[in-house]
């Protein structure tokens, strides 16, 4: 791919997807980058230092690490003048070519507003032409190193800074580079797109005979979260698939679940995480247990509505919950 055409998909991204506010970071989101960076070269290589243009496509395995594909090619960056064996001049030549990179990423903090520093780690692949004073291409696998930081303006664009070592294998010598850069992300599963809610099914009157009273029976669910987690903790599946069990035994009933968090962190984000919380036990009941996704509302109040303390480590355990209960009558 030239760069123009790299460069260009990137940009158009950015415009593209800075307008819309429904995605989010989080696991699942997929980050596209144009870059700059200048080029440090090894002195061993007699070439001059330079600069590399390009792009880079990430995708989040989990909310704090992502996988990233780049690619760039090289500009302003010429061989070193030298004599050959027969006393000659070795040239001046301008030195093009290109670099790949696979990388895993691991970025510190949270998703959201704000600064993430983060640290990689992969190999490239750099393929020049014109290097005194060899003929044809030189190819040299790299690995990589590297650190940074990302601040986002929203919850989807983002600049960068960023320091990259790199050993090659082939040469044995030690270059660097440092750059900025710009990026959206978007898609993670932080902001999943609302499905339509189905209204509630209408209540079914109990068949009810004389001699027999009906009793009203219930089962309620509370479901602990790791802090600034949203994924459902194995030792919580016992006590959904029972809630599951029970909607099941009464297919007249429907419930909604209801998200919460602790009051650490700004209120927008405690939101949006308490939705994908009470999104998660949601998916749970359909995926897992096979409950109709019709009878099941989620949503999320954020930090508003605390039971315990706030004050303590115990009392913040406690308040990150998912809640629900279903009552139906039983004969």
């Amino acid at each position: 791919m030239k760069l123009k055409s790299t460069l260009g998909l990137a940009i158009g991204s950015v415009l593209a997807v800075s307008s819309l506010s429904v995605f989010a970071q989080g696991q699942g989101a997929v980050e596209a980058e144009a870059f700059a960076k200048h080029y440090f070269t090894d002195s061993v290589r007699d070439m001059e230092n330079g600069n590399l243009f390009g792009g880079s496509v990430g995708y989040f395995l989990t909310d704090d690490v992502s996988l990233n594909l780049s690619y760039g090619e090289y500009h302003d960056m010429r061989s070193n003048d030298r004599q050959d064996a027969m006393g000659g001049i070795g040239g001046h030549k301008n030195i093009k070519g290109s670099l790949s990179s696979l990388d895993a990423v691991y970025h510190f903090g949270t998703p959201g507003v704000g600064l993430r520093p983060y640290v990689s780690a992969g190999m490239g692949h750099q393929s020049i032409s014109n290097l005194t004073p060899r003929t044809g291409r030189d190819h040299t696998t790299f690995a990589n190193i590297g650190a940074g930081a990302k601040y986002y303006f929203t919850e989807n664009v983002f600049a960068k800074a960023s320091v990259d070592g790199m050993h090659g294998f082939d040469n044995h010598q030690s270059e660097w580079m440092a750059g900025v850069g710009v990026g959206v992300n978007f898609g993670g599963r932080g902001a999943p797109v609302a499905a339509p809610v189905e209204p509630a099914p209408a209540p079914v009157e109990p068949v009810v005979y004389e001699e027999v009273e009906a009793e009203p029976v219930r089962v309620e669910l509370d479901v602990k979260f790791d802090f600034d987690k949203a994924n459902v903790k194995q030792d919580s599946y016992s006590d959904i698939e029972n809630l599951a069990e029970f909607m099941k035994q009464y297919p007249q009933t429907a419930t909604t679940v209801e998200g919460h968090t602790d009051s650490t962190g700004n209120a927008a984000y405690n939101q949006k995480l308490s939705e994908r919380r009470a999104g998660a036990v949601r998916d749970t009941l359909v995926n897992q247990f096979g409950v109709e996704a019709s009878r099941i509302n989620a949503v999320g109040y954020g930090k508003e509505r605390p039971v315990a303390d706030n004050a303590t480590n115990e009392g913040r355990a406690i308040n990150r919950r998912v809640e629900a209960s279903v009552e139906a009558q039983a004969q």
